[in-house]
């Protein structure tokens, strides 16, 4: 497998500094935020680099030298938001990618599938989480035609550039889970859009990645590396624990676009995202990486850091000596068999 890191932790760093840190690691990609809810902080001349070869050459001789090469764009966000200001903004983000990504010679765009508001003239979007009643399912309908309408154009687009788009299941988008993704597939006949499988939105939904990626097989695309630890409060609040408390304006908070903002996570929350290793041992994650190897053993597996008891470069160092490990595992296994 490739193995390499989601560069979003380390932007408080210069790109080559960045590069540093994933090789020193032991790691060979970084995947490259370009936009959506974050800033192209490693790429901000994406335009330049869609425009002018010499200018994708420039970019890419930074990495020369560095054994670190691009594992993929990623501009994550929801580009079917009712509020132009971020649905708009955040699909023009994936088409960019889509054309820089052709242009440095990557394959992989990895972003959301994004979330519609539940029926014409909506301002917010609405997940539908258990859509037990009729009137659920006709606003599910509804935001399938309004997916539908922009993925088509988007699997256009990637088709065209030699690029596939590979969605987050990530709960509070349309497609969050194998069921959704499969839909919007058959709804726009797409042959350039899959997944990005990262197994944390996974397990706090229940749900069992292994056994997901098994059941997705070739429309798996691209993975992420990523822990969760169940606390006891599941008990009391169960999964869908929406405690969040409303950050000021006066507070220190994460803008998501237009007038939407980060909110602090739940005190005692009922799960918590982790470094690997914090929430699934390393034998778990060797079967992670079996059942991506199973559909394509050149993957790129990207660890993703969001454990905030732990510094930007400690929560790395975990989940690269464990995502190692996992690998030395799987291969110690498979020359085994091979014999």
């Amino acid at each position: 497998m490739r193995l390499g890191i989601y560069n979003a932790i380390l932007h408080d760093r210069s790109l080559p500094e960045a590069l540093e840190v994933v090789a020193s690691l032991g790691l060979t990609g970084i995947e490259i935020n370009s936009g959506g809810f974050l800033p192209p902080v490693h790429i901000p001349n994406l335009d330049e680099i869609i425009a002018s070869p010499r200018a994708a050459d420039a970019y890419l001789a930074q990495f020369a030298g560095t054994d670190v090469e691009i594992a993929g764009l990623n501009c994550n966000g929801n580009p079917l938001h009712p509020n132009p200001a971020i649905g708009h903004k955040h699909a023009e983000d994936i088409r960019r990618s889509i054309r820089a990504a052709a242009a440095l010679g990557q394959t992989r765009v990895v972003t959301m599938s994004g979330l519609p508001g539940g029926e014409p003239g909506a301002t917010r979007p609405n997940w539908i989480v258990n859509a037990w009643n009729s009137g659920s399912l006709d606003q599910l309908d509804y935001q399938m035609d309004v997916a539908a309408t922009l993925w088509s154009e988007i699997d256009q687009l990637a088709r065209d550039h030699g690029v596939k788009v590979a969605l987050e299941l990530h709960p509070q988008n349309l497609v969050f889970n194998p069921a959704g993704i499969r839909e919007l597939v058959e709804r726009t006949g797409a042959t350039n859009i899959g997944v990005e499988l990262d197994a944390s939105h996974l397990f706090w939904q229940q749900m069992d990645p292994v056994a997901v990626i098994r059941d997705l097989g070739p429309l798996i695309f691209h993975a992420a590396a990523k822990d969760i630890r169940v606390n006891p409060a599941a008990a009391v609040y169960g999964v869908l624990d929406n405690r969040f408390r409303r950050l000021r304006d006066d507070e220190d908070r994460t803008s998501l676009g237009g007038d939407e903002w980060v909110n602090e996570w739940p005190t005692n929350s009922s799960w918590d995202f982790v470094a690997l290793g914090k929430g699934h041992d390393t034998a778990y994650w060797t079967e992670f990486l079996r059942a991506l190897h199973e559909v394509d053993p050149d993957m790129a597996v990207n660890i993703e850091h969001e454990d905030v008891q732990l510094g930007r470069i400690e929560g790395l160092e975990i989940a690269a000596a464990v995502l190692k490990d996992a690998d030395a595992a799987l291969s110690r296994s498979l020359a085994g068999v091979a014999r």
